[in-house]
């Protein structure tokens, strides 16, 4: 399993636009093969700032299944235009867990 982390600053007063429109985009991502989960966080500190986290069954499923999908082309058309800057976006896999 791979976490995609993405820290997005968004245009200061388009928040919630960019929620609205991330909600309608939330469907093409979790229709792409390889998708397991996602999740949008709200920053307390820091108003205009988002974190995603997308779990994918390879890192593939992301860097080349998503990204060179036509689908994600939609998601770019939908989202991009709320980034200031463009985000950067990490993967990671798990190395230790704390079971409950």
């Amino acid at each position: 399993m791979i976490l995609e982390v993405v820290i997005m600053d968004i245009i200061s007063g388009k928040e919630t636009e960019f929620e609205s429109a991330f909600c309608d985009a939330s469907g093409i991502i979790a229709g792409m093969a390889g998708y397991v989960s996602h999740q949008l966080q709200h920053c307390l500190e820091k108003q205009n700032r988002y974190l995603l986290l997308v779990q994918w069954e390879t890192l593939e499923a992301h860097t080349i299944g998503f990204r060179g999908s036509s689908e994600y082309q939609e998601w770019k058309k939908r989202l991009h235009h709320f980034y200031d800057p463009f985000p950067v976006v990490e993967h990671y896999e798990m190395r230790f867990s704390n079971p409950v």
